[in-house]
């Protein structure tokens, strides 16, 4: 067994802030685990062509490790990973990672956390940091026939590159933020490409562009450059909140420019008609495409909007029982966003396993801790995600919080602090009083709630307000357990 001071699990955007906040404060006794054989996450898991972000890449980045050289005002997944991959180099990390290894359970006893591996190895750590995020689990639709499909079908965050799209006929469930992205190239080299779509997205033009090389030379001369670049991203973005979460009506000059855009590129006013969005705006996830709509509208590729109820060896089959001809099934169908941790067994103190606490929803004080689980801190946990600015502002708030608590926990006064159940009961239930008052709850579904519509995704406010509440460790807000005595 090896010994720690503090656990980190996940190598995306959140495990790395975490280290490197770590190293920053001269604190050297920490692991990273991380299941896969590189860091990045979603942007080392999402190969799929057009891969990009949605959030513009100068708030994309953490504050403290700007990047000067991003060729585009929204970068694509190499160039995000290549980022990743620089700030462990940047700043030393590579001795901190153990990368090919995936925890499978961490149970807290005696003061500390005992984490097993998938192979049985474990190690022990005063402190554990999950860094799992929300869309790391690929959810796969469990559709009568599968099995039985003749030709390859693949998860859009599992994309087989060996598979041969050129001249194939392709079938495509789903229309979120990646089908959004990978369905106009694949339809470049495609056949056909079938489509069935559950609920129009909402997709405004991206106001995307390259950065010509003069004016990355002026970022890198003169940083400040960047920071205005930042600064005024973040406050554009940030007034956005107003309309998702106080002022749904203020999202109706979007929703008119989603109309504008649909318009200008789609010709066939059936088709128009049958794309067009029919839930509010913000409902789900805003997607941003300059292509998506153009894509729709091309000859080769149709638009079905039958459920699809099973597969049958030649193709999808939907509920009026067609079966639609087809080589390859590409599932755009999103993740397993509400089943935060799993698949590990989390079991907290007096042997509480976490995922029946959370039987009901996810839900932890400001997202991150959780009462009956001491000295666990989640980052990107319950609540704190976003439908308008970067998540990792967020989380450089919620990793400035958690230091407060590892220095604490290393000053050697108190051995573990705990969120106390009536601190996290009434902060949970003022953040479900919020959500409800959001366009998010306007009658609609989507990955931002659980079965029970419970929304267990999504902060219901400014992300300035969520960093004012994470930047001080309010002591009262938690039981603290003492030092157990030294031996002489």
């Amino acid at each position: 067994m090896t010994r720690l001071r503090i656990a980190v699990i996940g190598a995306g955007f959140g495990g790395l802030c975490a280290a490197i906040r770590l190293r920053q404060a001269g604190i050297t006794a920490f692991t990273v685990f991380e299941k896969a054989a590189d860091v990045g996450g979603v942007w080392r898991d999402n190969t799929y062509p057009g891969a990009a972000c949605d959030v513009p890449s100068h708030l994309y980045e953490f504050s403290f490790a700007p990047n000067p050289r991003w060729s585009r005002r929204f970068a694509g997944r190499r160039e995000i990973h290549a980022y990743q991959r620089d700030c462990v180099e940047r700043f030393g990390l590579r001795a901190h990672l153990r990368l090919g290894t995936e925890i499978a359970a961490a149970e807290f006893a005696d003061g500390g956390w005992t984490l097993t591996t998938t192979t049985g190895d474990t190690h022990r750590a005063e402190v554990l940091i999950t860094a799992t995020g929300q869309l790391s689990r690929p959810a796969i639709p469990p559709l009568p026939g599968q099995e039985s499909f003749a030709g390859p079908r693949f998860h859009s965050a599992a994309w087989r590159h060996e598979v041969a799209l050129a001249d194939r006929r392709i079938a495509v469930l789903g229309t979120g933020a990646s089908a959004v992205q990978f369905v106009p190239e694949i339809a470049r080299r495609a056949r056909s490409v079938t489509v069935f779509q559950l609920e129009p997205p909402h997709v405004l033009p991206k106001p995307d562009h390259a950065y010509p090389a003069a004016v990355t030379a002026l970022f890198t001369a003169l940083p400040g450059l960047q920071r205005l670049s930042r600064w005024a991203t973040y406050w554009a973005l940030e007034s956005r909140a107003l309309a998702f979460t106080r002022y749904p009506q203020l999202t109706r000059p979007f929703a008119a420019r989603v109309r504008r855009h649909l318009r200008r590129q789609v010709g066939d006013a059936g088709l128009r008609a049958r794309i067009t969005p029919t839930s509010p705006l913000g409902c789900a996830r805003v997607l941003l495409s300059n292509d998506w709509y153009r894509a729709l509208d091309q000859p080769h590729v149709r638009v079905v909007d039958d459920r699809v109820t099973g597969l049958a060896p030649a193709g999808p089959v939907t509920e009026d029982g067609t079966v639609h001809a087809a080589d390859v099934v590409i599932y755009g169908t999103g993740f397993h966003t509400g089943d935060f941790l799993a698949p590990m067994r989390i079991t907290g103190r007096d042997g509480r396993d976490l995922h029946t606490v959370w039987r009901d929803g996810a839900q932890a004080y400001l997202g991150l801790t959780v009462h009956g689980f001491p000295n666990l801190f989640m980052l990107y946990g319950p609540n704190t995600n976003l439908g308008h600015s970067s998540i990792i502002f967020m989380i450089e708030s919620q990793m400035a919080h958690v230091m407060q608590a590892v220095r604490l926990l290393g000053a050697g006064r108190v051995r573990w602090l705990e969120v106390r159940a009536d601190v996290q009961d009434a902060f949970n239930d003022e953040v479900q009083r919020r959500v409800r008052a959001t366009v998010w709850d306007r009658g609609c579904m989507s990955w931002y709630k659980n079965a029970a519509g419970r929304n267990t995704a999504n902060w219901p406010g400014f992300t300035f307000a969520y960093r004012r509440r994470t930047r001080r460790l309010d002591l009262a807000h938690y039981h603290l357990g003492p030092q157990p005595p030294r031996r002489p």
